[in-house]
């Protein structure tokens, strides 16, 4: 091995030159700023079919990300994984498939559809829902209830009534005497059920109380309830209260003994905890799920392999082998990984390929620093102190020789669509991106700075009337990626490279041999 290589994951932080809502530009960025003037330097792609997405109008996602960023290759993913499970109709082929529908048909019973409302295709799309009410009708279920989660964080912050909308066409457009589908229950994606890395599970209750008990405020529309909402609250469809579908004051989709549940996100880090709580035995104490009806559950995808969340699964997730883990595990190269717990299974979990478990207890040390129980735009420094502090006392302990963290406040403070706090949230990154900067030129360590996808470089937009909004999507911007080493000036080549070409680059500068079927080093 050279020298020890570090690699920075700004979560978040895109290039662009455009101006509008660019809070990545319009920060206070030293450190950043002089890298860009000093270093090698070129901006990447993150999106698309850079990471196995189906077309480059998709944004790129922190999950997609990390997997590219750690196996240095393209898989299928999410959208385009599920896409090709539909169009070649393997997805109801699968056991899984067949005994849902099996189940409610032989019990006269319900089918019930749970997931994000939206076109967003960074956790789900709404044409797979629509796809799969089809075949479901086709196939002789007669009641079908949807429990629909609110988006405004993939897509436009207020543009719910459009995906509901056109729900309800599709719905209305089935119904006849030999099918029953309707809206049954739903709420804003950061309100209920969403929660990820175990860090708010009475968001997940929350979920669960409505979707599945169907207790909670009623409505007899989920149009009425978005409208009251919006007018009594003014907030945005991720921060949307949970309205439940009643009928003569009663829900219309409260799950009962024999249903059956699909969960249709096809991303993990949100699914898991709404899954744990469907699939869990007597054990779980997360929180208190009242009387459990008997449902036969399955997730869209498995959400965790090593884990096994869910039990049951519509399609095989991408097999992901030969990751940068697994060539510095055989070369006896340790490495040390931290984030906060807001991305630390990116650096961990979803880096390693989809593994939970380690490939060396020995050669693999991680970190996680617990994340604050608030929204980020309150303090959007969130962590990034912390995870310095780990960082340069990993880089002084000079035991290993790859070390990768992640800040995530580019990412989560830019989803907030705060201005202010986002803008804060880069300097805070920039900031101590100048500390680790400092110890890896004491230590004689190579830096190499990046992110998995853009965020708080847009943060405003105009819409078809030409109007201002605020932004809280992902962008479709690359990325920068910086390599600082104060003793060569590594040039890099030119050409169009993605987040699957730093894997080979890392192990070039370690003076690693990549696997055949990586991508090419950027490096000349």
């Amino acid at each position: 091995m050279k020298k020890p290589v570090v690699l920075v994951v700004m979560d978040g932080v895109g290039e662009t030159p455009v101006e509008l809502g660019n809070m990545v530009m319009k920060a206070t960025t030293p450190t950043l700023d002089w890298m860009k003037e000093n270093c090698p330097y070129q901006t990447i792609k993150a999106h698309g079919t850079a990471v196995g997405l189906p077309t480059d109008d998709d944004m790129g996602n922190s999950e997609v990300g990390h997997n590219a960023l750690g196996c240095g290759q393209i898989y299928s993913q999410g959208a385009k994984l599920v896409n090709e499970s539909i169009d070649s109709g393997r997805i109801y082929q699968s056991e899984t498939w067949k005994t849902l529908v099996e189940r409610v048909i032989t019990n006269g019973s319900t089918l019930h559809f749970l997931g994000l409302l939206s076109d967003g295709n960074v956790h789900s799309n709404i044409s797979h829902l629509v796809a799969m009410l089809k075949e479901a009708k086709a196939e002789g279920v007669k009641e079908v209830r949807c429990h629909i989660l609110l988006d405004g964080r993939d897509v436009p912050a207020t543009s719910a009534l459009e995906y509901v909308d056109q729900l309800e066409k599709v719905l209305s457009e089935l119904n006849d005497e030999q099918f029953h589908g309707k809206i049954a229950s739903g709420g804003g994606r950061m309100t209920i059920t969403m929660d990820r890395y175990q860090a708010n599970w009475p968001m997940v209750k929350a979920g669960w109380d409505v979707h599945v008990h169907g207790e909670g405020r009623q409505f007899a529309s989920a149009k009425e309830a978005i409208e009251t909402y919006r007018q009594e609250s003014g907030v945005i469809d991720q921060d949307l209260p949970a309205f439940v579908i009643a009928e003569n004051g009663q829900p219309v989709g409260a799950m009962k003994d024999g249903d059956s549940v699909i969960l249709y996100n096809f991303r993990g880090d949100r699914a898991q905890e709404i899954s744990m709580a469907f699939d869990g035995d007597a054990s779980f104490d997360h929180f208190d799920r009242g009387v459990i009806p008997d449902v036969y559950y399955a997730g869209m995808l498995e959400y965790d392999g090593d884990l096994k969340i869910p039990h049951h699964y519509l399609v095989n997730p991408p097999q992901i082998r030969n990751t940068l883990t697994e060539l510095l595990v055989e070369h006896g190269i340790a490495e040390y990984a931290c984030s906060e717990t807001q991305k630390y299974g990116h650096v961990t979990y979803f880096w390693n390929g989809n593994r939970s478990e380690k490939f060396s207890e020995e050669l693999e040390d991680y970190a996680e620093v617990p994340s604050d129980v608030r929204s980020f735009d309150e303090c959007p420094w969130m962590k990034a102190t912390e995870i310095a502090d780990l960082v340069i006392s990993a880089i002084e302990s000079g035991k290993y020789g790859f070390i990768r963290c992640n800040f995530p406040n580019g990412d989560m403070v830019g989803h907030t669509g705060n201005l202010l706090a986002t803008e804060i949230a880069v300097e805070s990154v920039d900031l101590q991106l100048a500390r680790i900067k400092k110890v890896c030129e004491e230590k004689d360590c190579i830096l190499l700075v990046t992110a998995d996808h853009g965020n708080s470089d847009q943060m405003l937009e105009k819409n078809k009337k030409g109007q201002v909004q605020v932004r809280t999507a992902h962008s479709l911007n690359p990325v920068p990626f910086f390599i600082f080493d104060k003793d060569e000036r590594h040039e890099m080549k030119e050409g169009k490279f993605g987040l699957a070409n730093v894997a080979p680059t890392v192990a070039e500068l370690l003076g690693l041999k990549p696997y055949d079927c990586w991508e090419e080093s950027m490096l000349k």
